[in-house]
């Protein structure tokens, strides 16, 4: 049995699920009122399986495993095998989650980052990125100065999940149950834990009493630090072009609306992560991708964020935009949507 420290206890209650069902001791980190939701009530996970018309709910309390959750200033790191970093990127600026990323740092414990916006300190290990230059695409560089490359990993978190509207706090639905896919750390001490996680995670399964379901989304972990980059052209093509000037659309939409502008986009940053060392093997093809964003028929995350009126959001664009000038490289559309995006935060 593994502990497990998950920072953020809506996308990182899937995650959770997964250990739980895998046996692991996880505990959350969240705003006091959602800790007191789960203490008393756990989480719920609802997640579609093939061969089933219904969702599959997954109740914690229900689960081999441990779950607690607590207050970021509750919260001491020594002793967690590893940490999950599963908050959105502007969250880390709070003064008590701040301050809980720092006693980690301090505290050495691994950290696997499941956002979609990469900390600063995974982009150092990747040759010919100059991580200086792109401190302004973050909300506050400084928060990620404490930890150590050599301790973090990141992963490519390509299932697709977020609260249910009307529902309580601690029920989450999965609306694409893919995996997520990890690199490696650097050291194998660090790794061998995450390879460990991964091979519970698949080897579990759920007990209904009269059969073992095999819940979907794995944890793979790959040898490649350039598999996480997977992501780029997804959130691209697809979650930032949900982003339009007075309104949001759906993922679908966004790639399907005209989809050979889609795909000219996809492989441009494609294209783009290649030039950093990315393999043909590290990507996943467009139209696995297209076919993938038929199902996904709300807004991204980023997207909702920017509609609800939010002033500060993950903003991998800029930072896509930025790495590619580095690279002397440069492309109309993104230039297009990172102003979409500007003017909508510069109005909100």
């Amino acid at each position: 049995m593994n502990q497990v420290l998950i920072l953020g206890a809506s996308y990182g209650s899937l995650f959770a699920t997964k250990l739980l069902l895998a046996g692991h001791r996880v505990r959350l980190v969240c705003l006091p009122d959602v800790a007191e939701l789960i203490a008393n009530e756990g989480t719920r996970v609802r997640v579609p399986v093939q061969g089933r018309d219904e969702l599959l709910e997954l109740d914690s309390r229900d689960l081999p495993g441990q779950l607690s959750a607590s207050v970021p200033s509750a919260v001491d790191p020594t002793g967690y095998d590893l940490a999950v970093l599963a908050m959105q990127e502007p969250q880390y600026r709070s003064d008590d989650v701040r301050a809980l990323l720092t006693r980690v740092a301090a505290a050495r414990v691994p950290c696997l980052s499941i956002m979609n916006m990469p900390p600063l300190p995974f982009l150092a290990r990747i040759p010919g990125i100059a991580v200086d230059a792109l401190r302004d695409c973050y909300t506050d560089a400084s928060v990620w100065d404490p930890i150590d490359p050599v301790l973090l990993t990141h992963c490519s978190a390509d299932p697709q999940a977020s609260r249910v509207p009307d529902a309580p706090q601690n029920v989450i639905q999965v609306r694409l149950p893919t995996n997520f896919k990890a690199a490696q750390f650097e050291r194998r001490e660090q790794s061998s834990v995450l390879l460990g996680l991964a091979a519970s995670v698949e080897a579990a399964r759920l007990d209904t009493g009269s059969t073992r379901v095999n819940v979907p989304v794995k944890l793979k972990v790959h040898d490649s630090v350039f598999v996480p980059l997977a992501k780029w052209p997804m959130l691209i093509t697809g979650n930032y072009r949900c982003i339009g000037r007075d309104d949001v659309r759906s993922i679908e939409a966004a790639v399907h609306a005209d989809l050979e502008a889609s795909r000219r986009i996809y492989q441009w940053v494609l294209g783009l992560c290649r030039s950093v060392g990315a393999t043909v093997q590290d990507a996943v093809p467009f139209e696995r991708y297209a076919a993938a964003a038929t199902a996904l028929k709300a807004p991204a995350s980023v997207a909702r964020a920017i509609a609800a009126g939010a002033t500060r959001i993950e903003r991998v664009d800029r930072l896509v935009q930025a790495i590619a000038a580095q690279h002397g490289a440069r492309l109309a559309e993104l230039d297009e949507i990172v102003a979409t995006v500007d003017g909508r935060l510069a109005r909100a």
